[in-house]
């Protein structure tokens, strides 16, 4: 019986996989990159999109948010929905990486390592849309705690602030997490590698790796500890990004269900993205042997499970405003149910509740396509759910004479899709340059399932060749 709770004839590598082909397999993705036309093409295209952000950043720097959509009393639109938005998908790698580490789950390890880089991407992306909500970027420092002369500390009691420390904080372990399970793989690469220079980018990079046993040892155990830092990330991080909202006295907004709908939001939307990428990348580099579709499904049953927290949370909500009996929590959910942004509210519940559960069938958990459907579903869910978090408890005020509306400017849908564009771009550089699976942990899934007998034994080599001084091969004919 599998250790991880998973049956012992499940298998999550191919059977016909030994220790060195999983290496070749791996690392032949990085050192001979199949299809590189088509990674060129998709480069070039998202490329433009990153120059797209690039514009909208530099036309906001020159003439301010006023470019925006954004007024009084709508002062947060799109830059807090993307930010929000971003955090949540960067929450399913370090799902992934810490917390079914420590559990066990070996169906991580042939998408960990891509799940761990794009939460980073998507953590960058999501550092830009506050930075120009300041209004004034290039003093930004001023959030840092650094001593100065002038004795200028942060405001603390400030929800940006808090952004501030738990967004970086999670980056930073997040950073040190997925380049600590990369020190094997690049060790690989470096015996591998062909070109010098190749070579000597990867020995750098391995930090002198040499295989032995007291390395695996402190690697381990920095791994372990490092997964167990990681896991209350994934409950604090989106924790204070809700706090930005239920810190504040209005309604919609101030309610202490926040956190935990935020988090489960979050792990909803990131295992959607993991898909979004596993299932197209997959198919275009031929990984059904690394990426295969038990993967796939167990990543859909996370995905149903935060579905279903994340419908009792819409539920929980509207009877709390409705309970209250509070005239201001009433009419903020009445606004949102039927007022001029209705269609959002009803095409989030579309999404979000009954598109996932069409994730309770198995013939959808393990069809690729069907599966990409429901999850760009989820992803356009969740975001208008950002949004309409935003502007729907924004735009009516407690005075009639404040009400407002608000209308997204194409800067606004530059500085998003650009966003979206910068994003992929680094994945396929990603792709590209790195070992996109941990190749030390496929060996070692290996080596489990043919002693569990999940898999055939791994092939005896060749016999060596006769002696020519006519004594027999010392180790009986099987060769070195």
């Amino acid at each position: 019986m599998a250790r991880d709770g998973e049956s012992a004839r499940t298998i999550w590598v191919d059977p016909a996989h030994t220790l060195a082909s999983v290496s070749d397999r791996v690392a032949d993705l990085t050192l001979r990159f199949p299809r590189p036309w088509l990674w060129l093409a998709l480069f070039g295209f998202f490329l433009c999109g990153a120059g797209v952000m690039l514009l909208a950043i530099t036309a906001t720097l020159y003439a301010g948010v006023g470019l925006w959509g954004v007024n009084i009393p709508v002062a947060w639109g799109y830059a807090i929905t993307n930010f929000v938005w971003w955090i949540g998908i960067g929450h399913a790698g370090t799902l992934i990486s810490a917390i079914l580490l420590l559990l066990r789950q070996r169906w991580r390890n042939s998408i960990n390592r891509f799940a761990e880089a794009m939460t980073l991407f998507a953590v960058m992306q999501a550092g830009i849309f506050p930075l120009m909500h300041l209004g004034r970027p290039q003093r930004f420092f001023y959030l840092l705690p650094y001593p100065d002369t002038m004795n200028i500390w942060p405001q603390w009691r400030s929800p940006l602030t808090w952004d501030v420390v738990a967004v970086a904080t999670y980056f930073t372990v997040s950073l040190l997490f997925w380049y600590t399970g990369l020190l094997p793989d690049l060790a690989t690469l470096r015996q591998r590698a062909r070109r010098t220079w190749v070579k000597r980018l990867a020995g750098i990079g391995s930090l002198g790796w040499r295989n032995s046993a007291r390395h695996w040892q402190r690697y381990q155990m920095l791994y372990l500890l490092l997964g167990g830092l990681a896991t209350p990330l994934v409950v604090s991080v989106h924790s204070i990004v809700s706090l930005d909202f239920a810190t504040a006295i209005l309604p919609g907004w101030h309610s202490t269900i926040f956190p935990p709908y935020f988090v489960a939001g979050a792990i909803y939307s990131g295992f959607a993205m993991v898909l979004t990428i596993a299932i197209p990348m997959r198919a275009l580099l031929k990984l059904d042997d690394i990426i295969k579709v038990g993967h796939l499904e167990a990543s859909a049953k996370v995905m149903l499970a935060a579905g279903l927290v994340v419908a009792y949370g819409y539920l929980f909500e509207t009877f709390t405003d409705w309970f209250s009996a509070d005239a201001f929590e009433v009419g903020g959910l009445r606004q949102r149910v039927l007022g001029p942004y209705a269609w959002i509210f009803w095409t989030v519940m579309f999404f979000n509740v009954l598109v996932g559960q069409a994730l309770w069938v198995p013939r959808v958990r393990r069809s690729p396509v069907l599966l990409l459907l429901v999850a760009l579903g989820v992803q356009l869910g969740m975001w208008l759910e950002r949004l309409m978090i935003v502007v729907t408890s924004l735009y009516r005020d407690f005075m009639p004479s404040s009400w407002g509306f608000y209308v997204p400017t194409r800067w606004d849908w530059m500085l998003f899709l650009g966003t979206i564009g910068f994003f992929t771009t680094l994945m396929l550089l990603f792709i590209r340059f790195v070992p996109i699976s941990s190749i030390a942990e496929l060996r070692e899934l290996v080596h489990r399932q043919r002693e569990e007998g999940v898999a055939p034994p791994a092939p005896l080599p060749p016999p060596a060749p006769p002696r020519l001084d006519g004594f027999p091969p010392a180790n009986g004919g099987r060769g070195l």
